[in-house]
């Protein structure tokens, strides 16, 4: 069939809107017809270039990276299943998983599906077979972001990639558990482990971030700080649970005021762009005994890293990165979404703007000038 996609042919240009070839589905795979896509900064990382893979290592693993279908935010209906499809039936409302599942491999069955041993494949820009389903219109393979490709009318992704829901939930909100929603909730209350009467530092209040403050604010914390350079999000961050914002220049003058120069006991590094010469001025805002989760997607050739290790040591802090916050994907977003029915989680809030699919470039302009919290596609 043809459907119409975002390609980006590679990296510092913008996306190109145009009918592609899509393939129906093979073993273990379904067609969705995507109703909305979320804006994620994750695929600006690709349009960068701080996702970059060697040419000859992508030659040795039979991997593409472009032309690619960015989006790994998306939610829509089953349109069609293929062979061996026992789970999912056509009509079925389902979400994507940037992080597949399959369930039985030793992260998924400990617990922790976010580290499912098939993420292998995240940057082949394949399906978990390895082979291609999105094709340009002249024979040419195109690659799909995460093995998922949302920023397209329909796309055709494997079982271990999405997660059904309940059909009543609104799909242009539900987009947003599949990946930047589910992950700052996560890295406040699984990664950082937040709980009653702590003081949270949140760093960079975007898709991710405004989720870290709603996770500690539901936690129980008792100070949420909102750091952002733009202060439309500062201003926003008090409707999702933040008690205190700062820029980051006032952050940890404001921090060791509010506890009486302790710090704070999480803090939660959800910036756009993660840079390893800010590590150190972040950990200085975290308390003895205190952790710091690091969650930002940096440049994947990055290596410097400044951070005092004797204070690291002496003041028993904790580093740890945490992907998808640690959360379970079969399990998580289900709950979040009873969450956003109960009025506990907003969702709705966090849409500053939609799109149609041919303004994606506009909406990814607006997310680069702070003028988002999130936007979405709406197809």
């Amino acid at each position: 069939m043809r459907t119409r996609a975002a390609v980006l042919y590679a990296p510092h240009t913008e996306y190109r809107v145009e009918e592609i070839e899509l393939d129906a589905p093979e073993v273990g795979e379904v067609l969705v017809r995507l109703v909305a896509s979320g804006l994620c900064h994750s695929d600006e990382h690709l349009v960068k270039g701080d996702i970059a893979l060697d040419p000859g290592l992508l030659e040795a693993l039979g991997w593409q990276q472009f032309p690619m279908v960015n989006g790994h935010e998306g939610a829509g209906v089953v349109e069609a299943i293929g062979p061996g499809v026992t789970d999912l039936a056509v009509g079925d409302h389902v979400v994507t998983s940037f992080v597949p599942s399959c369930g039985h491999c030793p992260s998924c069955a400990s617990g922790h599906q976010n580290l499912c041993d098939l993420g292998a494949f995240l940057l082949s820009g394949h399906q978990l077979d390895g082979t291609a389903r999105h094709h340009s219109l002249d024979g040419r393979d195109i690659a799909t972001m995460c093995c998922l490709g949302t920023f397209a009318e329909h796309t055709v992704v494997s079982t271990a990639s999405v997660v059904k829901i309940d059909p009543d939930l609104p799909l242009e909100a539900a987009c947003l558990v599949s990946c930047g929603v589910t992950t700052g909730w996560a890295s406040a209350t699984y990664a950082a482990g937040t709980v009653g009467g702590d003081t949270v530092v949140v760093i960079g209040v975007g898709g991710v971030g405004m989720n870290a403050v709603q996770g500690a604010h539901l936690a129980g914390a008792r100070h949420v700080v909102a750091v952002d350079p733009v202060a439309f999000k500062r201003d926003a961050a008090a409707a999702f649970g933040a008690t205190h914002s700062a820029s980051p220049e006032e952050a940890a003058d404001l921090v060791g005021r509010l506890t009486r120069g302790r710090n704070a006991e999480r803090v939660i590094v959800t910036v756009g762009d993660g840079r390893g010469a800010d590590l150190a001025g972040y950990m200085a805002m975290v308390a003895k005994g205190g952790t710091l989760v690091f969650t930002s997607v940096t440049d994947m050739k990055a290596r410097d890293v400044q951070l005092d290790l004797f204070e690291l040591t002496m003041f028993q802090k904790t580093l740890k990165g945490a992907v998808f916050g640690g959360a379970n994907p079969r399990f998580d977003v289900p709950r979040l979404l009873d969450l956003y029915r109960a009025g506990r989680l907003k969702l709705d809030e966090l849409i500053t703007r939609t799109y149609t699919l041919d303004q994606i470039n506009e909406g990814y302009q607006d997310m680069r000038e702070g003028r988002n919290i999130r936007g979405v596609i709406r197809f």
